[in-house]
């Protein structure tokens, strides 16, 4: 079966396009309803990722009570959200200590019901850690609709650059 890019995924919930911080994708569409940008969950998104080159592994997907940023299913917050290992992370490289769901490890996806929503996260989490200077690491933040899919700095853009592939949901 063909890979199906994640815009094409966005689309079929009701919303598309890229957002700030993406590249744009064609058929790009506006948020039809919230009840179908809530029908994509990132456990969705997670399979488009991996069936469009991601080497990712979902190591956990959050419950309101298991959620440490407490924004699953609150106002403001996402509808769902995964924390992924990427397997071009070496364990060795990661040091000891860090959570099974860190960032570090690969990355999360997180889906609001709104794209406004995902592009406020990407730009608050972004303002953060410009504000830190390097001491919370870095990321990259790729947003398509209502989808935000953050991603280790420890990659290489190039390595990265798969994930805003499919995130937008451009070809090579």
């Amino acid at each position: 079966m063909a890979a199906v890019p994640l815009a094409c995924l966005v689309a079929l919930a009701g919303c598309g396009g890229g957002d700030a911080g993406s590249a744009p994708a064609t058929g790009t569409s506006r948020v039809a309803s919230t009840e179908q940008a809530k029908a994509l969950t990132a456990e969705q998104v997670a399979n488009v990722l991996r069936s469009a080159g991601a080497p990712l592994t979902v190591t956990l997907v959050y419950t309101a009570e298991s959620d440490p940023n407490k924004l699953l299913g609150r106002p403001g917050g996402y509808t769902s959200k995964i924390a992924f290992s990427d397997s071009r992370i070496p364990p060795a490289e990661l040091g000891e200590g860090v959570a099974p769901d860190a960032i570090e490890r690969g990355g999360s996806v997180e889906v609001y019901p709104t794209r406004a929503g995902a592009a406020a996260r990407a730009q608050f989490i972004q303002a953060a850690l410009q504000g830190a200077q390097g001491v919370l690491g870095s990321e990259y933040d790729y947003t398509a609709g209502p989808v935000l899919v953050r991603v280790t700095g420890t990659l290489t853009p190039a390595q990265a650059g798969v994930y805003q592939r499919a995130t937008a949901g451009a070809t090579r």
